[in-house]
């Protein structure tokens, strides 16, 4: 079914359905060979591995994930390259750092290096059909970046129910861009008032439109449909929409599908609601210096049961892909990647992800594979960062591993023993110039049970460090920085260095 873009919507609305999923099985003609599999791999949005019941979270939010777990490797400790999607998804795709791919700022594209050095180009040999889709804004500027080797990008409105963004109808060769430019004219403060784009006009349309949907939907989504950047989408019309493109794309194929939910709004479907209004209590915490929720503990619980219930509506649907999987024998012939690209947080006095810390609920995320007639679960206690998907990618489809990739196969996969001293990093720098050294971030280095936290440039909150063991205090409560000295010194050295080593290609030399 055709898309409605904003300028149809009026007319079309009235008859909006949604798709309906092929029944017909995979034609025997696009079996791929054994030796090349497909690679599918599917992200949810700002899903946290804490609140994850297969990682041991209180309240059973994943019964569908566990299915999933008992053919696949199930990683315990895997962290995110960063806080937010724009510096997590590029090391996804690059298997490197945001302080080496340099996507640093809120709908960033990679170093013009990047752009022909990603999962998309190395997968770009032995014909694999290559495809990327994703719900999210500053997903969706960062595959337009990577085009050149892409077969299908698909955009967000057609697979939306409504889409508002003019930038994919008039800027077609210049998506991201334009995407960028639109997103930032909206939200800037003393915007033009006789825009078309900002006009009272646009604004009556918005709210015509958004009570026609809320009268059509309001019984499956009592809280609304689930959206984000002006973008309404069902999670059901996106895999309905994704087990019928299965059975078409040539194989073998890359594909990576980035939903957007649970990412808040947290949006879920009626038979969720209210499943999760239980006694239970998550440990407390005290008040961060960059608290950014003003509410009482209370109401920000109440935040995670809305978050909590989101992700059943997430698992369900999963369920749903992962059953047409089972049952088509794509499992037989495919890599399948569960991840999400970054967390979300509910403590210390701050709310989802726009914050400069990394604490555990944020940079811990989700990690399982599946590979080929796998049969039995495998639990990885190891500690492993997304930087390490593309080499393991890679390795798994017989390709050799470029040197500038940061990452490291993981285990199983591996004949080499992850090693116990090996440092993970995460960065999180959005306030810093995409082509300067880092002046304005927070750094999270991981070795062993030890994680260190290093704030700079931050005012009032400058050449701050907090470290903690993970294994002893996995709530990240008692900062042993100042007790543990010759620990903290020993990691405090590493990672400074660390720093000066990335920061020198973006050294002014001449002032030097």
């Amino acid at each position: 079914m055709n898309r409605r873009n904003f300028l149809k919507v009026a007319s079309l609305l009235p008859f909006t359905a949604p798709w309906v999923a092929s029944s017909n099985p995979i034609p025997q003609t696009y079996r791929t060979n054994p030796d090349t599999p497909n690679v599918l791999i599917v992200v949810f949005d700002a899903l946290s591995a804490l609140n994850v019941s297969i990682y041991g979270y209180h309240r059973e939010t994943m019964p569908n994930l566990a299915r999933f777990a008992e053919r696949a490797s199930v990683y315990h400790n895997h962290c995110s390259g960063g806080n937010f999607t724009t510096p997590g998804t590029s090391s996804i795709f690059t298997g490197t750092y945001p302080w080496t791919h340099r996507a640093l700022n809120l709908g960033a594209t990679t170093t013009t290096t990047y752009a022909s050095r990603n999962i998309f180009s190395e997968f770009g040999q032995n014909n694999y059909t290559r495809i990327g889709f994703s719900h999210n804004l500053w997903v969706t500027i960062l595959l337009d970046s990577f085009q050149e080797h892409l077969e299908e990008f698909i955009l967000p409105s057609e697979i939306a129910i409504l889409d508002y963004h003019l930038s994919d109808n008039i800027f077609k060769s210049d998506i991201g861009l334009a995407f960028e430019a639109e997103y930032r004219f909206l939200n800037k403060p003393g915007k033009m008032s006789n825009s078309v784009f900002s006009s009272p006009i646009l604004g009556s349309i918005k709210m015509f439109v958004n009570k026609m949907l809320e009268k059509k939907y309001i019984q499956d989504f009592p809280r609304g449909l689930p959206g984000f950047h002006d973008i309404v989408y069902t999670l059901e019309d996106t895999i309905d929409w994704i087990i019928d493109k299965l059975g078409n794309w040539p194989q073998p194929f890359l594909s990576y599908l980035h939903m957007m939910p649970p990412h808040d709004p947290y949006h879920t479907r009626k038979e969720f609601v209210n499943r999760f209004w239980d006694d239970w209590q998550p440990t407390g915490k005290p008040d961060h210096f960059f608290a950014n929720y003003y509410g009482s503990q209370d109401e920000l619980n109440a935040q995670r049961v809305f978050y909590d219930e989101y992700i059943l509506y997430v698992d369900s649907e999963f369920g749903r892909l992962h059953d047409f999987l089972q049952d088509n024998a794509y499992y037989e012939n495919t890599i399948v990647v569960f991840t999400s690209d970054h967390g979300e947080m509910f403590e210390r006095k701050i709310w989802n992800h726009n914050t400069p810390t990394l604490y555990e609920p944020i940079i811990r995320v989700p990690l399982l594979i599946s590979i080929p007639n796998e049969t039995s679960r495998q639990d990885i206690y190891a500690p492993t960062s997304c930087v390490d998907l593309l080499p393991t990618l890679l390795h798994l489809t017989g390709r050799s591993i470029p040197e500038w990739c940061e990452g490291q196969v993981l285990p199983p996969y591996s004949q080499r023993e992850a090693r116990p001293d090996r440092s993970l990093f995460v960065v999180e720098a959005k306030e810093n110039a995409k082509t300067q050294p880092l002046q304005k971030a927070t750094i999270a280095m991981i070795n062993g049970d030890y994680k260190l936290i290093y704030y700079r440039g931050y005012d009032g909150y400058d050449n701050v460090f907090e470290l903690f063991n993970l294994r002893h205090d996995p709530e990240e409560l008692d900062d042993i920085f100042e007790t543990r000295t010759e620990v903290a010194s020993e990691l405090k050295k590493e990672l400074l260095a660390k720093i000066e080593e990335k920061d020198k290609p973006f050294l002014d030399t001449e002032g030097a």
